[in-house]
């Protein structure tokens, strides 16, 4: 303890040489014993890492550990490895800016060291202090997938060596002083998801390649000096959050697909009138078109949007008139429709009796007084001034005052008119030639806000492709059956694992320490090696990090006419912990059980669609979800098309597996999904609620809980919600989740989610929540 305090002290004063020094010998003193997971390289560059930080607070952990992998991540400091290698890196100082880095610092030597940790795919350095221009060398880090460098001192332009990074989904570059243009190779990052740009100093129009941006979910520009039109966007039907607040943009409308979730266009240049399109966007949560120059008629079918919450047009010159009998969401829970020419009664759904909704329609012509109003002329004075604006796109009024208004100039309306259809012709033509987005990634996404600058913690979605794909498991092979017999002591009564009338699970140890489960199947019908090819070859496809995968077979054959007599199936081995029994524990916190679900998701994502014909009908169970030591999540339990010969052994709800793998009839058609989608809703329901579902009688009536749950607050759901995660998710992420284990429990098939949908929903779940932790 002495020597720790030491090393604290002489650390704090910035004797950086002598403190390197000193703590290697204390490593090598006390034979403290690197993680296995960290290379002994990665180690010291983050201690290097340490050093060009200053030592900031949120890293004195260092000091305490050397096995950094394993350090328990907090909001501030998160350190995430896959085998030998640091794959994630999160650091954020504290809440708001913090002062620069000293001179000495410089981003140069701070990202040239950060190019010893080829591996990340996840950096996050929020808050602090960096300063300087991006340096290029960022685009070394080839497997980068997340970036987040929010709330620093980053200047200049954002550099082209980004744009060597083939794998980035999210770019975040909030809060800095990054000047220049948005660049036009932005759209060579064909896999990004989120960009988001917010409050620096960007000038100019936005690049026209945005629209070849096709996996765009989100995007941020708020806050910055950008202008001109904003480019036709109405093909990124993925597109879910749009924010280009604060910037100079306009005066036309953008043109935009109607699957939107949030859009918010306040305090530009936008002029005209609203188009009719906005009355379709049935996913919109959020409209802030507020500080503009919007003329016209208000769309009132906008305040009964199915979706609509929140809904913001103040400071325009909308116009309308209103009838207390208009309707409204009932979810709708703020309106300002303050500072336009609206007159007539406010409708009765936006008076003053329901607490939870904020309504504000000051300085506008209508009949309730509660909030100041403009004498009724006024309004009218005001609509005939701005009827003579031009505009590019036809709104008709009902009102017979602006229809003798616009007679008066109707010679000047008409010329523009006609010249407003041949330009809008003219760009339509120019633009037809659009991506398409694949119909197979339709996306549905609930809960959406604005993305922050937040640290993204999301394990599953930062394992790369190769990975995903069972790439760091051994190559598939075939084995002797003296090898088999070697590992197993010429199959022994101790390596025994499980027997049941369909065939035997052996634990083995390879030659190499390897050790592996060795299934063997007994074959009721004999036949040549070849009529078992095209089942082995499946078989061997079936290999994903969140899988339980092959890893070989053997074939055994009769002395006397070479058929196959006896097939053995060797598999990883893993210990039985189940995430049931991780959840009863209360080992795991509410990230670690969404992080849980992902790979839970991912792994059935590529039995439906990463071999073909793909496998459906996995009858899936949580004590079917096994989780290593370092919490990585395999499927034990599948439905393996095995051997149609011999299928009467695998079918129904036989158990001939290791640690259940379940050999079935032949893979079923596609539409069989839902069913999987509905096991997973049991999944997750059992995630929430935290303790053993183990009928479908308990099934149905926590469903109906959880759905009764979703419409009041927090603090009611302490009797449904598991108590150990209560107080730590936060209310957005509980909500996300409780509304997509509901819809993946629904009783019609067609109503539940795609996988897909359910991916996104739980990675948006991540990241909601640590949004709040931030």
């Amino acid at each position: 303890m002495l020597v720790k305090t030491v090393l604290v002290s002489m650390a704090k004063q910035q004797v950086h040489s002598s403190y390197h020094f000193l703590l290697l010998m204390l490593i090598c003193s006390c034979s403290i014993h690197l993680s296995e997971q960290l290379q002994p390289s990665q180690y010291q560059t983050l201690v290097k890492i340490q050093e060009l930080l200053d030592y900031p607070p949120v890293l004195n952990s260092f000091y305490n550990s050397s096995d950094l992998c394993n350090i328990e991540p907090t909001p501030s400091l998160t350190l995430v490895c896959y085998e030998d290698n640091l794959t994630q890196l999160h650091i954020a100082g504290n809440n708001g800016m913090v002062p620069p880095l000293p001179q000495s610092s410089s981003s140069d030597s701070f990202f040239d060291t950060l190019g010893g940790l080829s591996s990340l795919k996840v950096i996050s350095l929020v808050s602090l202090g960096l300063w300087g221009a991006i340096p290029g060398s960022i685009g070394q880090l080839s497997s980068l997938e997340i970036l987040n460098l929010s709330s620093n001192y980053f200047n200049g332009p954002i550099p082209v060596q980004l744009s060597y990074l083939k794998n980035l989904q999210t770019l975040i570059l909030d809060n800095n002083n990054c000047s220049g243009k948005v660049p036009g190779w932005i759209s060579s990052l064909h896999a990004l998801s989120v960009l988001s740009l917010k409050n620096n100093s960007l000038s100019g129009v936005l690049p026209t390649s945005l629209e070849g941006l096709e996996t765009l979910r989100v995007l941020s520009l708020s806050g910055n000096n950008l202008s001109g039109e904003v480019p036709d966007l109405h093909n990124l039907r993925f597109l879910q959050v749009l924010d280009l607040a604060d910037n100079h943009f306009g005066p036309d409308f953008p043109k935009l697909h109607n699957k939107l979730v949030t859009l918010v266009l306040k305090n530009n240049r936008f002029q005209f009138g609203l188009p009719a399109e906005l009355s379709t966007y049935n996913h919109l949560q959020k409209l802030d078109i507020s500080f503009n120059g919007f003329v016209g008629p208000f769309l009132p079918s906008i305040l009964h949007l199915p979706s609509i919450v929140y809904l913001d047009i103040h400071g325009n010159k909308l116009t309308g008139m209103f009838f207390q009998s208009m309707s409204c969401n009932p979810e709708l829970a703020y309106v300002d429709l303050s500072s336009n020419l609206l007159t007539g009664d406010l409708p009765s759904c936006l008076q003053v009796g329901n607490m939870s909704r904020l309504v504000l329609y000051s300085k506008n012509c209508l009949s309730n007084e509660e909030q100041m109003q403009h004498p009724s002329n006024f309004c009218h004075n005001e609509a005939l001034a701005v009827t003579v604006l031009p505009h590019k796109e036809k709104n008709k009024t009902p009102h017979a005052k602006s229809v003798i208004a616009s007679s008066m100039v109707g010679g000047t309306l008409g010329g523009i008119a006609v010249v407003g259809v041949v330009l809008l012709f003219v760009r339509k033509v120019y633009n037809k030639d659009s991506m398409k987005m694949p119909s197979t990634c339709r996306l549905i996404m609930e809960n959406v806000s604005t993305v922050n600058a937040v640290k993204l913690l999301s394990d599953a979605k930062c394992i790369s492709q190769t990975m995903k794909l069972g790439a760091s498991l051994p190559v598939y092979r075939t084995f002797t059956l003296e090898e088999l017999k070697e590992a197993t002591d010429n199959f022994d009564a101790s390596s025994l694992i499980k027997q049941s009338s369909h065939g035997q699970i052996y634990r083995g140890k390879l030659t190499d320490g390897t050790v592996v489960a060795i299934r063997r199947f007994k074959m009721r019908k004999r036949h040549s090696p070849q009529m078992y090819t095209h089942n082995i070859e499946m078989i061997s496809k079936l290999r994903h990090s969140h899988l339980v995968s092959a890893l070989g077979h053997c074939f055994e054959s009769c002395v006397d006419d070479s058929s196959v007599s006896n097939i053995y199936l060797i598999f990883e081995f893993l210990p039985n912990r189940t995430l049931r029994s991780y959840i009863s524990g209360q080992k795991l916190n509410w990230i670690q059980r969404i992080a849980a679900a992902i790979g839970v998701v991912k792994g059935v994502k590529f039995l439906h669609t990463g071999i073909v014909p793909g496998v459906f009908s996995n009858n899936l169970k949580i004590t079917d979800v096994i989780l290593d030591q370092y919490l990585h999540v395999k499927i034990s339990s599948y439905n393996l098309p095995l051997l149609a010969e011999n299928k009467r052994m695998f079918q129904g709800n036989s158990e001939v597996s290791y640690q259940g793998i379940k050999a079935s009839p032949l893979a079923r058609t596609k539409q069989d999904d839902k069913s999987d989608v509905y096991d997973m809703g049991v999944i997750l329901l059992e995630i929430i609620v935290g303790r053993p579902i183990t009928s479908q009688n308990e099934v149905v009536v926590a469903r109906d809980l959880l759905q009764v749950s979703i419409t009041i607050d927090k603090s009611a759901r302490k009797g449904i919600v598991d108590p150990s995660v209560m107080n730590e998710c936060s209310e957005e992420s509980l909500k996300t989740m409780l509304e997509l284990c509901v819809r993946c429990l629904g009783n019609e098939p067609r109503n539940r989610p795609s996988v897909e949908d359910i991916l996104w929903n739980l990675q948006f779940a991540a990241q909601v929540h640590n949004q709040e932790l931030v």
